[in-house]
């Protein structure tokens, strides 16, 4: 069993996107991020980031206590690792898709929550800073487009943890629609993932966790969201 810490953004999902594709059994438990559930000492007895997702998993590899596992790409990699799915085994096969793991979580996350702040968020538009998200998220779905031109997925043949981690971040703003049309190959790759029932079934959570997301955030959930307390 699977204790999963979880709200549903785009960090949230990439962990419910592995725990479906994976069938593994997991437990929800909801962190209400506009409320301040990741400030709470039982969270950050297990992410001292106070961030989540996080993960705690009851049957570890090596028999021992319960595993706590924090960060959206060390989940990934842990999970894959322990169901020996979705990683390459092969040496070669492994360092690509941790190449393109460790891409999305230095550049295509980072990048696109930025974006996503500023255009979206922010009490006052900053134009620069706009302009200067905007124009870096645009290249990194150019660097995507230029891979999967050649290949069906970022790591190659295959589905594995590189593609869930940035699927969640492509037209993760409703404000912002991604500029497809000028990316044809990252459109038929968002398309084809979108497609999958694993997919169907992590995004159905949405919901199911947050009945309320998409309402415009409370002054209060914007100080705890954006670090004003």
């Amino acid at each position: 069993m699977i204790d999963l810490y979880y709200w549903p953004t785009p960090n949230g999902h990439k962990v419910t996107l592995l725990l479906e594709e994976a069938g593994l059994e997991y437990r929800i438990h909801p962190v209400n991020i506009g409320s301040g559930d990741q400030f709470k000492p039982e969270f950050l007895a297990i992410s001292p980031n106070n961030k989540m997702p996080a993960i705690v998993d009851h049957a570890p590899a090596d028999g021992g206590a319960p595993q706590s596992v924090f960060e959206s790409g060390a989940i990934l990699l842990y999970l894959a690792e322990k169901t020996g799915q979705f990683l390459p085994s092969d040496a070669r096969g492994r360092v690509t898709t941790l190449e393109w793991l460790f891409w999305q979580m230095a550049g295509l996350g980072p990048m696109s929550g930025q974006m996503g702040h500023f255009n979206v968020y922010a009490p006052e538009k900053i134009p620069y800073a706009v302009e200067r998200y905007d124009n870096e998220v645009r290249r990194l779905h150019g660097v995507m487009d230029k891979r999967l031109a050649d290949h069906a997925f970022l790591a190659g043949d295959e589905y594995t943890i590189a593609d869930m981690a940035s699927y969640p971040w492509i037209g993760a703003y409703d404000k912002i629609p991604v500029d497809f049309a000028a990316f044809p190959n990252l459109k038929r790759w968002h398309d084809a993932i979108a497609a999958r029932p694993a997919t169907q079934r992590a995004y159905a959570l949405s919901k199911q966790v947050n009945p309320n997301a998409g309402k415009p955030m409370s002054e209060e959930e914007r100080k705890l969201l954006f670090g004003q307390r």
